[in-house]
Parts: C-alpha cells; structure tokens; sequence
C-alpha cells in the first residue's frame, strides 16, 4: 500500500479480521504504530451495511487505547465520498489535505487509477483522526 505517510508491506502488519461461517474473509482491518498515534493502513469491508467495517474500526480503537495511543488516524484519497462519510459518522475530523499526495503515489506505484468509478480524478489525501479519550 502506498500512502503519503509511507509505503506499508499489508500482508507484514497487524490486523483485525471477521469471517463468514465458512471462514470467508467478510472484512479486513490493517494498521501500524505510529508513536502515540495508530494508523488505519486499509478497511475493507465486502458486505455493505452489515457493520462489518464499524466493529473492525471500534476493536482497532479499543486496541490502540489498550496500547497507549493518543489518537486514530487514516488517510483515504478525495474520490472515496463513501470513506469519508464512514468515518466522519464515526467521531473522525479532517485534519489535513495533501495536495496530489496520489499524483506523487503514482510514480512509485503507476498502477494507481486516474480517475474512479464515480467519475472523480484521483489526486488528493485527506488526513482523518480521531482523539482517543
């Protein structure tokens, strides 16, 4: 995964998973350490609506104040509305924009879209955390 704050190998860091019956893989949640800070690397849920994403987000968040952290934080790119609704919902506040932090992505990783689904040029970062209390 390549962010602006860093390149994260996903199948090398911690996380949280919930599965199906079948053990199916329903949902996903990846994070790193960042001082007093624990940083979202990826949220994947495969079922909408079923608040799969919203448990893995809350056993994140109980984990890094079980460690010690301060905050949550996470970057998610300027075409994903739907991330950016989620997490606001959930007590997180945008706290910074990167300018074309994903045009800058594509040089290491060129297989990064252009554009998305929904139409919306892929270029910006936003930076969203929540305070830990």
């Amino acid at each position: 995964m390549v962010l602006s704050s860093g390149i994260y190998p996903c199948d090398e860091l911690d996380g949280f998973a919930i599965l199906e019956d079948d053990g199916a893989i329903a949902g996903l949640l990846i994070y790193v350490w960042d001082g007093a800070d624990c940083e979202v690397i990826s949220l994947d849920s495969l079922k909408e609506k079923k608040g799969i994403g919203t448990h893995l987000l809350q056993a994140a968040e109980e984990r890094a104040r079980q460690a010690g952290c301060r905050r949550m934080k996470l970057i998610t790119t300027n075409d994903n509305l739907h991330a950016l609704g989620f997490y606001q919902k959930r007590g997180y506040q945008l706290a910074a924009l990167y300018v074309n932090a994903v045009t800058r992505a594509r040089e290491r990783k060129p297989s990064i879209p252009l554009v998305a689904d929904n139409g919306i040029p892929i270029r910006d970062e936003f930076l969203l955390v929540k305070e830990l209390l």
